[in-house]
């Protein structure tokens, strides 16, 4: 977690969980990097809208019931997320290949 302000009140914003990211990059070594970036911009920003996300990042595709997917590595990955604007928490709900992501549904994963 870390502190940002808002209305001068310090809040923290927190990715969970990072566990997910690590246990993918572990099997998928060339991963590691961009979802270490991808991390630290994340746990940096202070998305309050879809449109702050599209801002940074042009290639997200925002999906129904506040999920993101993230192209990760080029594309060879998708990483999608489901955010709490309100309360500011991003929350990993998958990391994968193509060929795994093709399988999921990406608004209840």
């Amino acid at each position: 977690m870390f502190p940002i302000r808002e209305h001068d009140k310090l809040i923290s914003v927190c990715i969970i969980s990072r566990k997910a990211l690590r246990d993918f990059w572990a099997r998928h070594p060339n991963a590691e990097e961009p979802l270490r970036s991808w991390f630290d911009d994340a746990r940096r920003a202070s998305w309050r809208t879809p449109n702050e996300i599209k801002s940074a990042y042009r290639n997200a595709s925002v999906v129904g019931n506040n999920r993101v997917v993230f192209n990760i590595k080029g594309n060879d990955y998708r990483l999608v997320v489901a955010i709490n604007y309100t309360a500011s928490i991003v929350y990993v709900r998958f990391v994968g290949t193509h060929a795994r992501y093709d399988k999921i549904d990406v608004a209840t994963v």
